[in-house]
């Protein structure tokens, strides 16, 4: 069990590290993202530094990452023991969240994990993401703010796991981790949103001088 184990957070973390925002930027621009704007490795610095027909490629990469890390998860534990396909999942896709994060392979400056934490929400219950994404949505739409609308999901992204999984502790706990993490990531907006100093978003990719 306990290799399973392992097996589970290594295949989810490798995969994890393949970042879409730095491999598409890189690939087709000959850049790296996290030389542009606020330095963040994820899908908002992206889409604001090169646009959105890029960005697609961007959460296609970040969030299938992700579900194929939960598909390895679920096969990985399940041949140990059916009734924990289920943590399988999760822990492996949670792992992804942390090699998106802190990716080996990019010196673990990566993401802040918000669209794999989405991408592992829809793949263990669409409610549960479809309630993060609306929220998320509302807030940004009222304020402007990504940031806050992230922060506003992590909360209550824990708790909807709860509700979905309260006979699995495992996948509880695993979800409360997570939404510390990406809230912990989120510490400089945070100050930023406290100061009135954070950068409302706009459907416009910002100007390259």
């Amino acid at each position: 069990m306990l290799l399973a184990i392992i097996a589970c957070i290594v295949a989810g973390y490798i995969l994890g590290g393949f970042n879409g925002a730095i491999l598409i930027s890189n690939w087709f621009h000959r850049e790296d993202v996290r030389q542009k704007g606020s330095g963040n490795a994820g899908l908002t610095n992206f889409f604001r530094s090169y646009g959105g027909v890029d960005s697609l490629l961007v959460i296609v990469i970040d969030a299938g990452k992700t579900v194929l890390a939960c598909f390895i998860g679920g096969w990985i534990l399940r041949g140990i023991d059916p009734d924990m396909t289920q943590t399988g999942q999760m822990l492996c896709g949670a792992a992804a969240v942390i090699g998106h994060v802190f990716p080996v392979l990019f010196r673990f400056h990566g993401g802040k994990g918000i669209l794999p934490s989405a991408a592992l929400a829809a793949f263990m219950d669409w409610r549960a993401f479809l309630i993060c994404l609306v929220l998320f949505a509302l807030t940004l739409a009222v304020s402007r703010y990504v940031s806050l609308g992230s922060i506003l999901a992590c909360v209550a992204y824990p708790f909807l796991f709860w509700w979905r999984f309260s006979h699995n502790w495992a996948v509880v706990v695993i979800a409360f981790s997570l939404a510390a993490l990406a809230i912990y990531m989120h510490r400089s907006n945070i100050v930023r949103l406290i100061n009135g100093t954070e950068t409302k978003f706009s459907f416009h990719k910002r100007s390259q001088s």
